[in-house]
C-alpha cells in the first residue's frame, strides 16, 4: 500500500481538527445556552415570586390563615398569575411547608419539597430541585408581615420546559456548527492541494530521503554549485563553491557552534537569512553573471586566485501548467591548473619555435660558410662565422648576466627569437636581482610572458621600426617590470576594459582571447602589486610588485 503523501496527511489532520473543534464549540454553545436559559428562568421566577409575596392580597390571606383557610382565595389567584406569567407552578405555603396552592389540587395541604431555610430567614433563594412535577428551577420568596415571615411563595419552571427552550435554539447551533465544519473542511482542502502541488505528492519519508540524497550529492561533487534566487541572494552553495570563490564556510554551521555537524537539528535551527551576492565579495564579472540569471555555457571568469569555467541555467519550478523562475543554478569548474599547464606549454612552444628558427637560420649560414670555403674565400668564411658567433653569444651573455632567473631568461630568449621572426626587435634589460625577490618563477613567467606577447602582437601590427622593450628595475622595496612597444597604443577609454577577461582589441576576438592581461592583473593583485597603463607612441605597461622575503 502506497503511503499517504504529506498533503493527504495534512488534509486529514486538519479535517479531524475541524471536526473536534466543531464538536467542542457546539457543546460549549449548547451548555452556554442551557445555562443562560436557567439563569433567565431564575430571574423570571424571582420576579413573579417577589411580586406575589409583596401583593397585599397575598399578605392579607397569609395573615388570616389561622382563622380562614387561604386556599379558597389564593388558589384561583395563583393559577391565573401562573398562566399569565408562563410558569409551570406557583406554590404559596405556610411557614411549616403546608401548601396553600398548587397546580395539582391533590397536592394542596401536602408538604412542600425543597429548601426553605433561607426563605424563613427572610432571604429569597433560587435552586434546582426535583419536586412533585419533576426537576425544576424554582425561587422561594418569604411573605413578611412587618419583620415576621408569615408564609412563602415558590414559583418555578420545570426542567423539561427549559430543555424545550434550549431545543428551540438547537437548529441555530447545528447550523453554526455545520458552517464551521464546511469552512474548515474547505480550508483544509485548499491547504492540502497547495501542499500537494509544492511537495509534488511526496510523503514525509520520501521528502526526508530526497533531502538526504540532495545533501550527499551537493557536498560530494567536485564542481562548485551555487544557487541564487530571484532577489540576488545566495540560497545554496556547496563546499567546493566556497573553496573556489574563497568564501567562508556556510554560516549555518558556524552559528550553531563549533563541532555541530552539517544538517543537524541545531544547525537547521541556526540557519540565517540567505546573504546577498554583494556581501560575499565575489569578483565583478562572475557576480554580474550570477545576478543576471542568464544562461551561460563554459564561460571563463578570472578571480584573484583562480580561472573558473562557469555554466549557468535558470532554476524553474513547474506548478501544474505554470512555470515559475526561482533563480539560477551555476556550476563552477576550476581551470587554474589547466591554464597554468597551457602557459607552460605556450612557453615550451615559444622555445621550440625559437630553436627551430635558429636551426633554420644556422643551417642557412652554415651553407653560406661552406659555399665560401668551396669558392676558396677562406678569410671571408672565417670572418662571417666569427661575426655570427659573436652576435649570438652577445645576446645570450646579455640575458644571462642581466637576468639571474634562468627560467625567465630562457623565456625572453625564446620571445626574442619569436619577435625576430615577425620583424620585431626585442630589447631586454634587468638592473634588479630576481633571485632574491621572493617571487615565484611561475608568477614572473605569467606576468612577463603575457605582457611581452601582447607587446609583440601590437608592434608587429604597426609600421616600422617595430620594437619591444622590457626593463626590470628596483624602486625602493618593490620590483618594477616595464614593457613598452611601438604599436598603436591603447585606445582612449579602454585602459580598464583590456584588463577584463574576454575583451580584446585584436581582430577575430573570441574564445581564448582577452585572457592574457586578465591573468596578469590577477597575478599582480594576488602578489599585492599594481598594474598601470600609459600611452604615447605605443603602450607602456608598468607592474610594481613588493619584494617578499625568500622562503628559508
Amino acid at each position: 500500500m502506497r503511503p499517504l503523501s504529506l498533503a493527504a496527511r495534512m488534509l486529514w489532520t486538519l479535517v479531524l481538527a475541524v471536526i473536534v473543534l466543531t464538536g467542542f464549540m457546539g457543546t460549549a454553545m449548547y451548555v452556554d445556552a442551557r445555562d443562560q436559559t436557567h439563569e433567565q428562568a431564575g430571574r423570571r421566577t424571582l420576579a413573579v415570586a417577589s411580586a406575589l409575596a409583596d401583593s397585599p392580597f397575598v399578605v392579607d390571606a397569609a395573615r388570616r390563615a389561622a382563622a380562614v383557610d387561604p386556599t379558597a382565595a389564593l388558589q384561583p389567584y395563583a393559577m391565573k398569575v401562573m398562566a399569565d406569567a408562563g410558569l409551570d407552578f406557583i406554590t404559596i405555603m405556610a411557614p411549616d411547608r403546608t401548601r396553600w396552592t398548587h397546580p395539582d389540587p391533590t397536592q394542596i395541604g401536602g408538604k412542600y419539597i425543597g429548601s426553605i431555610d433561607q426563605a424563613l430567614a427572610g432571604h429569597p433563594f433560587t435552586e434546582e430541585v426535583e419536586g412533585t412535577l419533576g426537576p425544576s428551577v424554582r425561587t422561594i420568596v418569604p411573605i413578611r408581615d412587618g419583620g415576621k415571615v408569615i408564609g412563602m411563595v415558590a414559583a418555578g419552571v420545570t426542567v423539561s420546559a427549559i430543555e424545550v427552550a434550549v431545543a428551540g435554539r438547537l437548529p441555530a447551533l447545528l447550523a453554526i456548527a455545520a458552517v464551521m465544519l464546511a469552512l474548515g473542511s474547505l480550508g483544509s482542502l485548499g491547504v492540502g492541494r497547495y501542499l500537494k502541488r509544492v511537495t509534488r505528492g511526496y510523503g514525509p519519508e520520501q521528502l526526508g530521503q530526497l533531502f538526504a540524497y540532495y545533501e550527499s550529492v551537493l557536498h560530494s561533487v567536485r564542481e562548485g554549485v551555487i544557487l541564487v534566487d530571484a532577489k540576488g541572494r545566495v540560497v545554496i552553495r556547496n563546499d567546493q563553491a566556497s573553496r573556489l570563490l574563497g568564501l567562508p564556510e556556510e554560516e549555518d554551521v558556524d552559528d550553531a557552534g563549533p563541532g555541530t555537524p552539517r544538517g543537524s537539528r541545531a544547525a537547521r535551527r541556526a540557519l540565517p537569512a540567505p546573504p546577498a551576492l554583494s556581501r560575499l565579495g565575489i569578483p565583478g564579472s562572475l557576480r554580474d553573471l550570477l545576478a543576471s540569471g542568464r544562461t551561460a555555457r563554459d564561460e571563463i571568469h578570472v578571480t584573484d586566485e583562480r580561472v573558473l569555467v562557469v555554466n549557468q541555467e535558470p532554476a524553474v519550478s513547474q506548478e501544474g501548467r505554470r512555470s515559475r523562475v526561482l533563480g539560477s543554478v551555476a556550476t563552477l569548474r576550476d581551470q587554474t591548473e589547466i591554464e597554468a599547464l597551457g602557459n607552460e606549454l605556450e612557453t615550451m612552444r615559444t622555445l621550440s619555435d625559437a630553436l627551430r628558427s635558429q636551426t633554420h637560420e644556422h643551417a642557412n649560414r652554415l651553407h653560406t660558410i661552406v659555399s665560401l670555403l668551396e669558392l676558396g674565400q677562406t678569410d671571408r668564411a672565417l670572418a662571417f662565422a666569427t661575426e655570427d658567433l659573436q652576435l649570438s653569444q652577445s645576446l645570450a651573455d646579455e640575458l644571462v648576466v642581466s637576468i639571474d632567473e634562468p627560467v625567465l631568461a630562457a623565456l625572453i630568449m625564446g620571445k626574442a627569437a619569436q619577435a625576430n621572426e615577425r620583424g620585431v626587435r626585442l630589447d631586454a634589460e634587468a638592473t634588479a636581482s630576481l633571485a632574491d625577490s621572493g617571487l615565484a618563477a611561475a608568477d614572473l613567467v605569467t606576468i612577463v610572458g603575457n605582457l611581452v606577447d601582447n607587446a609583440i602582437d601590437a608592434a608587429a601590427a604597426a609600421d616600422a621600426p617595430r620594437w619591444v622593450s622590457l626593463e626590470i628595475a628596483e624602486h625602493g622595496p618593490s620590483l618594477v617590470i616595464e614593457v613598452a612597444d611601438s604599436g598603436p597604443g591603447v585606445p582612449g577609454g579602454e585602459a580598464e576594459k583590456i584588463l577584463r577577461y574576454g575583451y580584446s582589441t585584436k581582430p577575430h576576438a573570441g574564445q581564448g582571447r582577452g585572457l592574457g592581461l586578465a591573468l596578469v592583473k590577477r597575478s599582480v593583485e594576488r602578489l599585492g602589486g599594481t598594474l598601470s597603463i600609459t600611452g604615447g607612441a605605443g603602450a607602456v605597461f608598468t607592474v610594481e610588485i613588493p619584494r617578499k622575503e625568500p622562503a628559508p
